[in-house]
């Protein structure tokens, strides 16, 4: 099987949100299938949903030798090894872990949509992922990272 370029975005606000993003990191470089090729810096931004903490954020590329379906499964399982527990939509989380994109696939299921059907419209995700892959073509509007980041607000976003 052969690798596939994925990018990922990672977000936390509960606990020591530094460490559980580094250590997410960590375990995925760890996975026998997954190479972690790059990482951006962290930011601090504010929340998205009901009233919370700010958020750590950042994305990474990864090489996978993984179906998406099969990379869910592990970016979840990571979630819940760093404490993750479902309470609310967009509510705190001690760690989230999200596909925003895998090659240049488009990808539908009850479980999963590549691209991440709301990346285009988040700051916090577009700030992080230009700085690591601004030419990255997003398959549904034919933009690069780069011109989508051009379209969104990024006010209440800080480097670390």
């Amino acid at each position: 099987m052969k690798y596939s370029p994925v990018a990922i975005a990672f977000g936390s606000n509960l606990g020591d949100s530094k460490t559980t993003v580094k250590t997410a990191l960590t375990l995925l470089n760890q996975h026998p299938q997954i190479q972690v090729k790059s990482c951006s810096s962290w930011y601090q931004t504010a929340p998205v949903g009901p009233p919370q903490p700010d958020y750590i954020n950042g994305c990474a590329i990864l090489e996978v030798q993984l179906k998406p379906d099969s990379l869910l499964e592990i970016l979840l399982a990571i979630e819940i090894q760093l404490g993750r527990v479902r309470r609310e939509p967009w509510g705190p989380r001690t760690l989230d872990l999200d596909v925003l994109l895998f090659d240049n696939l488009i990808w539908e299921t009850p479980t999963l949509q590549i691209p991440h059907p709301r990346m285009r419209e988040r700051a916090f995700v577009l700030i992080p992922l230009a700085e690591i892959a601004p030419n990255w073509i997003d398959p549904v509007t034919q933009k690069t990272v780069f011109q989508l980041l051009e379209t969104v607000d990024c006010s209440g976003i800080q480097k670390l």
